[in-house]
């Protein structure tokens, strides 16, 4: 039998060889008052976003600080991406960004991680000025440092960052876990779309299937 017959995405997670990584879950794009909401009348939120931060609110963030707290718990290693410029007025960001006018200034508010999920003093944050955190960052780099080879993903948005990351450490050589709700677009059929879309990548888990495999 040979070693490729015995190759599976759906491989249970390995602690030692694994790291959790939360996609871009900041102010920005996160908050009604973020930089994406905030020019946006209450009315046009109630009909246009209001399931969006309801799944937030009651799903995808509860699940990400649980997953958070046991990875924690397990010494895992976490990570972080956030969409932020290398500087102030966006001069170093993608070329898509600076056509689509986005620009996360450097140390802005809506930069940062919301507060339900800040990173402890020695977790890693990756900003990032293009979709992919492995376009615009040295997280590979890290990755590999560290040892990963499984890759936990979860976050905003789920048929964009999210899409994007996982494609990308795929390609890369990781086993990657997406954990399903715990991520979060725009519309509920969004996310579906996008879950169908890139299930051939990789493993997809809910949070209590995941929180199961890690030590208690």
């Amino acid at each position: 039998m040979s070693a490729e017959s015995n190759l599976t995405r759906e491989r249970p997670l390995v602690p030692e060889d694994s790291a959790l990584l939360i996609v871009d879950v900041q102010n920005l794009c996160a908050r009604r008052d973020g930089g994406e909401f905030k020019a946006r009348s209450d009315a046009e939120i109630a009909r246009d976003y209001a399931a969006y931060f309801a799944q937030l609110e009651e799903v995808a963030v509860p699940n990400m600080q649980r997953l958070l707290a046991a990875f924690r718990a397990a010494s895992v290693e976490v990570l972080y991406t956030t969409i932020e410029s290398l500087t102030r007025d966006g001069r170093d960001r993608s070329l898509d960004y600076k056509i689509s006018g986005f620009n996360v200034p450097k140390g802005s508010w809506d930069a940062k991680v919301i507060d339900e999920l800040t990173p402890e003093d020695d977790e890693m944050v990756f900003p990032k000025s293009s979709s992919s955190v492995f376009i615009s960052t040295n997280i590979d780099y890290v990755l590999r440092n560290l040892g990963v080879k499984q890759l936990v993903i979860c976050g905003l948005r789920t048929d964009h960052c999210v899409e994007s990351a996982i494609r990308d450490a795929c390609d890369l050589g990781y086993l990657v876990t997406q954990v399903t709700d715990a991520c979060a677009s725009i519309t509920q059929e969004r996310h579906e779309n996008s879950l169908r879309t890139i299930k051939g990548y990789c493993r997809q888990v809910t949070t209590d299937d995941l929180l199961a495999e890690l030590p208690c």
